[in-house]
């Protein structure tokens, strides 16, 4: 430790966490917790990054270690959220050892959060599928076989089959739903999602591609002066724009300090001259979340009663926004306040997202950034989404899942190809066992599920570091993740085992494909909306003097030993035909196009400390363009029209309440939760009310409750919050152990001691 102080100024003064400091008494400092435990922050993962001098280091990494020298590193997109950061992967000896953050200046900057940092190694653990099989659910007897096996009992499964049905998925590439939906035919494509989301990734879409708000980003939330949040729990939903909002509260400070010559950089001279200016944010959500420490003014409610707010702050406004009665006049102070308060701003932002289940969330939204647009405001709207790709498999035009499950049990000889996606995440149990009766069901997916239990034919699909494929992210932004390694066994990327059953079926329509740029040539034509997404990268011939891109450093050392166990003899590298990069160390190890970079490293430099040498000045845009590229601009075509409220959510009566959705940044996420060091802080299963109404119904925290909901009973420990809604319960969404349930609803609790 050299005393930098970059550890605590990260973490407490840009983070905001308060459980690490700096102690001092007399020559002896010490940087770290008072007390022993796990760093409470979601960004702590990033004091490793941070460190110049390695005090800081990744215990995920250190399990399973290797010198950052002898790394394959690709760079990557994190699947764990909507937002799209960009990552570096590393592996060493077929395993992934590491992701760490790649900086993208309109995206993440800097920074990843913890689950994106950690939430990995899932891909390295016993659950994941790595052979082909044909599984007898009968007897529980499973049939290893090769790919060209597997193909061969494909086709006859395939070609006597009268209807071939895809269900694709939100965290699975464009390339591989495109894939999926050319085989089957749009008319028999589902999107993946569940009925909830699909339609409220519709009205985003919608939102989005006709607002007269500009799309932000992440790094354009950064700018905002006036924020206001509706519905969302940024810190547990879409973290990276929780830190951004934080970095948008300071903009009134900034200000002052300016007024008074104080550069921007002199963060502790402005953080001195204007201790307790904070730019206005005003949040309105279903419980207390972390951000509400940086906040003006905060509103705990029901769904229903947040958009209402929504929609009463358009209207104060703009009068030709849709007016609201019936509010309190506690609520319609505080409209006036947050309407003010965005009226003056240079830069008004409002954030929304999906996860409340709600329509008139995302409508009221839309009308407070349309208000704002009308009163010749620079207005930013951002609206965050359930998963990686919601937006990729919207604009495939897929199905309603829901629309599948309504049918009733298949009266021919029908088949059921699902890519990387678990029904039993998306829809009653129930429905989804109907669906599966008297089906032949295809399954592709990486780890195991309950999906993957009933398959029929299972496939090894491979993971994000595993494949190159293109995401989409919540603002529209199409960017490209790389393979870093090549798996083994019959581990292969989704799109390409579409391909190699297109062959093998004799499907015409796929018959030219062959490489990624051909699903992506194939998909423009398709789809005007996608055009350029072939340019998010060079093409696959690309070099440099004659040389692709390393992703092993020019240090890279016992490769001939990796195959120790193998053979003597070092055998020949693989080659990449899809991308612009090597296996190898042998390669261009210069500064390649930005959106290839697989490492950070400068001649006296280490590691992330080069990243200033890619960059045109220190937090600028990186050489030749950050990557990726914004596919809906609004702006273009957005319009003054306001949405109208759905009906009314119904109140819970009698005996009932409420059932709300609670999000978790650890648990919430399918894939990460089952990544060793972040299940680890997966709380267990739980029912949450707020202190008033414990106190009320004389229930006490940690006691045991039943909830009866949809038919279901379900026996959990009662957590008391400080601040819920009246007569409503937070039920926590994709925790293992919990079934599907579609929030919000109504529902009713006892106290098991009680019955």
């Amino acid at each position: 430790c050299i005393s930098c102080y970059r550890c605590v100024r990260f973490y407490k003064d840009y983070a905001g966490g308060d459980d690490l400091d700096v102690f001092g008494a007399h020559n002896h400092v010490y940087f770290g917790r008072y007390e022993d435990g796990p760093l409470e922050n979601e960004f702590s993962g990033n004091l490793a990054e941070i460190c110049p001098t390695g005090v800081f280091t990744d215990k995920t990494l250190k399990k399973h270690y290797t010198r950052k020298w002898d790394l394959t590193s690709a760079p990557s997109i994190c699947n764990q959220c909507s937002l799209g950061c960009n990552t570096i992967t590393a592996e060493r000896y077929g395993t992934l050892r590491s992701v760490t953050s790649r900086y993208n200046g309109e995206v993440n900057g800097y920074f990843i959060c913890d689950r994106g940092r950690f939430g990995y190694e899932y891909m390295n653990s016993d659950q994941r599928i790595r052979k082909p099989l044909i599984q007898n659910k009968t007897d529980q007897e499973n049939r290893e076989l090769n790919v060209l096996e597997t193909l061969d009992e494909l086709k006859k499964e395939l070609v006597e089959s009268e209807k071939v049905i895809g269900i694709g998925s939100p965290r699975a590439s464009i390339e591989s739903n495109f894939a999926l939906q050319k085989y089957v035919g749009i008319e028999n494509f589902y999107s993946g999602m569940s009925a909830k989301d699909h339609q409220l990734t519709a009205l985003a879409l919608d939102i989005l591609k006709n607002s007269q708000a500009k799309t932000v980003s992440l790094r354009e939330i950064e700018k905002a002066d006036a924020v206001l949040i509706l519905g969302e729990d940024l810190t547990n939903t879409a973290p990276m724009a929780a830190l951004a909002v934080r970095q948008a509260v300071r903009n009134k400070a900034f200000k002052k300090a300016e007024k008074l010559q104080i550069p921007s950089w002199n963060d502790k001279a402005v953080r001195e001259a204007a201790p307790n200016e904070k730019s206005p944010m005003y949040s309105a959500t279903l419980s207390e979340t972390k951000l509400d420490g940086v906040a003006t003014k905060t509103f705990h409610t029901t769904p229903q009663e947040i958009a209402n707010f929504g929609f009463a702050i358009a209207h104060e406004l703009n009068s030709q926004s849709p007016k609201v009665k019936d509010l309190s006049t506690e609520t319609l102070q505080l409209v006036k306040e947050a309407a003010k308060a965005l009226k003056v701003a240079e830069n008004p932002l409002v954030v929304t997202g999906t996860s409340c289940g709600v329509e008139d969330i995302l409508k009221a939204a839309a009308n407070v950034a349309t208000s704002l647009c009308s009163n010749d405001k620079q207005t930013g709207l951002f609206i965050t989404l359930p998963e990686a790709n919601n937006f990729g498999v919207s604009l495939l035009n897929g199905k309603p899942l829901s629309e599948l499950l309504q049918q009733e049990t298949a009266d021919k000889k029908e088949s059921i190809v699902i890519i990387e996606n678990d029904l039993y995440r998306r829809a009653d149990a129930k429905l989804v066992d109907q669906l599966f009766e008297n089906r032949k069901l295809i399954v592709l997916d990486h780890t195991h599920s309950k999906t993957t239990e009933k398959a029929d034919f299972l496939l090894p699909a491979a993971p994000v570091a595993e494949s190159t494929g293109s995401l989409i992210n919540n603002e529209g932004r199409a960017q490209r993740f790389f393979q870093t390694f090549v798996p083994d066994h019959a581990i292969q990327a989704s799109w390409r085992w579409m391909q190699a059953i297109a062959d093998a079926t004799s499907h015409k329509e796929m018959e030219p494909w062959e490489h990624l740029d051909d699903f992506l040539k194939a998909f423009e034509n398709e789809y005007p909306i996608f055009r350029g997404i072939t340019e998010l990268t060079p093409p696959p011939d690309f070099n440099i003097a004659g040389q692709k891109i390393a992703r092993e450093s020019h240090r890279y050392s016992g490769r001939t030993a990796i195959h120790a166990n193998k053979s003597v003899h070092e055998p020949q590298p693989a080659k990449d035909t899809e991308s612009p990069l090597t296996y190898t160390m042998e390669g261009f190890h210069g500064e390649p196009p930005s959106s290839t970079i697989p490492y950070f490293w400068s001649p006296g430099w280490n590691s992330v400390q080069a990243i200033n040498k890619y960059q045109i000045e220190v937090g600028g845009h990186l050489h030749g363009g950050d990557p990726g590229k914004r596919l809906l601009i609004a702006d273009e075509i957005g319009k003054t029209s306001f949405y109208d409220a759905s009906s009314q959510q119904k109140a819970a009566k009698g005996g009932s309440w409420n059932v709300i959705p609670l999000y978790q940044i650890f648990g919430s996420e399918e894939l990460s939760s089952k990544s060793e060091a972040v299940s680890k802080r997966v709380p267990e299963p739980y029912l949450a009310i707020s202190a008033s109404e414990a106190e009320q119904n004389n229930l006490k925290p940690d006691s045991e409750v039943t909830l009866q909901i949809h038919g279901q009973s379900l026996r959990l420990s009662l957590k008391v919050k400080a601040q819920m809604p009246d007569r409503t319960i937070g039920l926590p969404v994709g925790l293992p152990g919990l079934p599907f349930i579609e929030l919000p609803t109504t529902g009713k609790i006892k106290e098991v001691n009680n019955e």
